[in-house]
């Protein structure tokens, strides 16, 4: 049963946000609805459309370091709504609390903290120092190419810093904050195709079985120790995520088999040198293969300075907990956002429930999440590191 008391600011456009079915790369008027509360506040919006995909830039004031809020009003697509206890684009709080509805975790609901965070922060410190910005795209769920890399490329080219960034990513696993991403891995993806000869499994010396000639190649790969990772990276992975080959019957030697896997890399190693390596490896085993790579992201890092500092303290201050610093899980928009030099970090609610069925977040997570980056906010900008 919904709660029948009043919703808090961040709540109610949290809900607004929510009934919005903003599946990728659709945004459905919610940047217009961020937009509207933003140039209330007296922010300078440039909005940046590429291809099929809404985004905007947003900045206030005019001197001193910039802080920018990053996130993505798009969603993942809901499933069948039979399977979920309420429509998924009909928010409701339920009777524990909890806050339903897609993109409630991923990240609605950290995108409406942000803005009451900021709508406080300004009535309260009308002239601060520093510079506060959004990031805001659509494509984040989806190819990520006309989202916040083309929004980066934009910046990079109008020669626009970007000093420190909060991305909304949901980071937190059991109460908000106790987790803060401070950076990722990198994301190699390769597709191989491994050529035989096909022919008739009674008569195999007419033909070349290319899955037979590949399973000691990829065993290789398996085996290889690619890095030992530090101390803040995992060691590199390597995965094999698909295999296809084959006519549908089972006399037929296949004439190909394709391969497609994934390096999950740290900062000890290069994605040009695991390309190499892996090539190396392949050649050794007398393979007629050819190679695609495609780079998802590069790893990143941000292992102290100000912006570290201050979302340590703002979490500390507001929930009462240490957060754990960590660079697990996979890919995100940071990863753009780091190649302009910028401290990055991403700090969200919980995501237990983040792309599921009845994806949801205590209620009261995103007040708490709000007055968080409210704090962090404070830390930089009026009693912080950030002061000339």
């Amino acid at each position: 049963m919904p709660m029948t008391e009043a919703l808090s600011p961040t709540l109610e456009l949290a809900f607004e946000l929510i009934r919005r079915p903003s599946v990728t790369p659709d945004d459905l008027g919610c940047q217009a609805l961020m937009i509207e509360r933003l140039t209330a506040l007296d922010f300078r919006v440039e909005r940046l459309p590429f291809g099929d995909v809404e985004n905007f830039w947003a900045t206030r004031g005019h001197h001193g370091p910039l802080l920018a809020f990053a996130g993505h009003t798009d969603v993942v697509p809901s499933g069948p709504h039979v399977h979920w206890t309420t429509p998924p684009f009909e928010p409701c709080i339920d009777e524990a609390g909890m806050l339903r509805g897609r993109g409630a975790a991923d990240m609605k609901g950290s995108l409406a903290a942000m803005v009451t965070a900021v709508e406080r922060f300004v009535a309260s410190h009308p002239n601060h120092h520093g510079r506060i910005g959004f990031l805001i795209t659509s494509d984040e769920e989806g190819p990520a190419v006309d989202g916040t890399r083309a929004v980066v490329e934009h910046l990079r080219e109008h020669h626009d810093r970007l000093d420190y960034c909060i991305v909304g990513e949901p980071s937190s696993t059991d109460h908000v904050g106790d987790v803060i991403k401070n950076g990722r891995r990198g994301s190699l993806g390769g597709v191989l195709h491994i050529k035989g000869v096909q022919g008739h499994v009674a008569y195999p010396h007419l033909a070349r079985n290319p899955i037979h000639q590949a399973m000691p190649a990829l065993d290789a790969l398996v085996r290889e120790h690619w890095d030992g990772g530090n101390a803040f990276f995992p060691a590199t992975s390597f995965q094999v995520s698909n295999l296809r080959a084959g006519t549908g019957a089972t006399n037929v030697i296949p004439g190909e088999v394709e391969v497609v896997f994934n390096f999950r890399f740290s900062t000890e190693v290069t994605h040009e040198r695991l390309k190499q390596r892996t090539e190396a490896i392949l050649d050794a085993h007398g393979l007629d293969y050819h190679l695609d790579w495609t780079l998802n992201g590069e790893p990143f890092l941000t292992a102290e300075g100000e912006l570290v500092d201050a979302a340590m303290s703002g979490v500390e201050q507001v929930m009462g907990h240490r957060p754990v610093l960590s660079t697990s899980g996979g890919t995100s928009d940071g990863r753009f956002i780091a190649t302009l030099g910028s401290q990055v970090v991403e700090l969200g609610p919980c995501n237990a429930t983040i792309h599921q069925v009845n994806e949801r977040v205590r209620a009261a997570d995103l007040d708490e999440l709000s007055r968080v980056y409210e704090a962090i906010l404070a830390k930089l900008f009026i009693n912080g590191s950030a002061q000339p």
